[in-house]
């Protein structure tokens, strides 16, 4: 029988001493190196939600990615001497970097060596709060860690097998690596399992709300755009504002009534984020469907961020991956009272027509997005099937009126209905649903 116990923190981070906040950031580039540095900066903020200090940010310029160190022995030379003038504790490269370079480069710094993957599944593992997002984390830490292991568990016994020797260890002669992989495959294994219970129950939940015809928003962009303060506007939620990098990672609904008196629901999901680890779009894909599956998408976007256009391109790639490209869409322009340049301001809204200004902190603009969340109401469509009895023709005429008829049969007393309806027509109908 072999006894396990898994190392806690998050990778090689782990490794780092309380008192070891001391980070070098490295980035790499071809060609700009404006957008290099914009990356280093956001590298930056994702070290200081951690809890790291950056003592220097490192443009590289790269003719050629180096397959053992990827930024070649001269650049490994400077940033060695780098480490040790500045005292440095860990160096994280803004670029994926392989096992076999990681364990080139802390051999070469003599300091722990992390990507920038690795630094975003360190800061959502720090922040997750509930169940769900936890599990998604740990499993999405897995999955990077397996082609990664370095004795990432700690063995604590292997228990004797009995027998005329007595003394030989059960599993002796199989390579500590294979016993460690087959551990993480296990708990890899069992991690998603729960995250499908888990699963099954926000299908549960997600039904139930499409059961009472409410129409949902999902609010939805780049980490730190203001998605949590413009919910506590809207709906006093009480969720957690921070001026950090994924200040929120659980999703919340909230109910909120329009000024027609409509309700709704609103969805604050995980912000998103420039070169998301594809671990973290794949397990965060059930969290993330709360997004997918919204009536309509608010997408806010920061639009006193001078990389404004590049965190909303960022937004749209998630989306892609997600195949949620072609829901319905509200875009709108956040923090238009912090911006300098209204340059940025007008570039936005011609790259993306009728959009909406606001000021989440301050409260304005909202009769306009308020105005766009009604119309986009107004504009949504279902395809049913109804099964609605002749007597009730005066309905079956108000449905042929407003709605797109896909087929239309009669069986005995009733009219049988495939029929594409505007969503405010959905309650109306709702007790002539059928399967036929």
């Amino acid at each position: 029988m072999l006894t396990t116990k898994p190392k806690t923190g998050h990778g090689r981070l782990h490794e780092l001493m309380e008192s070891e906040k001391r980070a070098i950031l490295v980035g790499t580039y071809k060609q700009d190196k404006e957008i290099c540095i914009e990356q280093l900066d956001e590298l930056e903020n994702l070290g200081a939600t951690y809890g790291l200090q950056t003592v220097l940010q490192l443009p590289c310029p790269i003719r050629t990615y180096d397959a053992g160190t990827l930024i070649g022995k001269g650049k490994v030379e400077e940033i060695r001497g780098l480490v040790q003038e500045h005292k440095a504790d860990i160096v994280i490269f803004d670029d994926e970097i392989s096992p076999q370079q990681q364990r080139n480069l802390e051999k070469s710094f003599a300091c722990v060596v992390i990507d920038r993957t690795e630094l975003i599944l360190g800061v959502f593992g720090q922040r997750a709060q509930t169940r769900e997002a936890k599990i998604q984390i740990e499993l999405a830490t897995c999955q990077y860690q397996m082609p990664r292991l370095r004795r990432l568990w700690t063995h604590l016994h292997r228990q004797r097998s009995g027998g005329a020797g007595g003394g030989a260890v059960k599993g002796e002669g199989e390579k500590q690596i294979e016993i460690d992989r087959r551990i993480i495959r296990k708990q890899i294994d069992k991690l998603q399992h729960e995250l499908e219970e888990v699963k099954k129950q926000r299908q549960t939940q997600r039904r139930l709300r499409e059961k009472t015809r409410i129409p949902t928003f999902a609010i939805i962009g780049y980490t730190n755009a203001g998605k949590s303060t413009l919910l506590n506007a809207l709906t006093d939620a009480d969720v957690l504002v921070e001026d950090k990098l994924f200040a929120t990672l659980d999703p919340t609904i909230r109910k909120f009534i329009l000024p027609n008196k409509q309700p709704i629901l609103l969805i604050d999901t995980v912000g998103f984020i420039r070169k998301i680890p594809h671990q973290l779009v794949a397990a965060f894909r059930s969290t993330l469907e709360e997004a997918v599956q919204a009536d309509i998408l608010i997408h806010l976007i920061d639009v006193s961020n001078p990389n404004a256009s590049a965190q909303a391109e960022a937004t749209f790639e998630v989306l892609k991956e997600l195949k949620a490209l072609g829901r319905p869409l509200i875009t709108v322009l956040n923090k238009v009272d912090q911006v300098a340049d209204r340059l940025m301001v007008q570039k936005m809204r011609f790259k993306y027509p009728k959009t909406v200004e606001i000021s989440a902190l301050k409260r304005q603009g909202f009769d306009l997005l308020m105005e766009r969340m009604i119309q986009g109401i107004s504009l949504l469509r279902k395809v049913v099937k109804l099964r609605i009895p002749q007597s009730h023709y005066a309905l079956v005429s108000e449905l042929q009126q407003e709605g797109h008829v896909l087929s239309c049969e009669y069986e005995e007393n009733d009219i049988l209905l495939k029929i594409e309806i505007p969503h405010h027509l959905e309650r109306k109908v709702f007790n002539y649903m059928s399967e036929f």
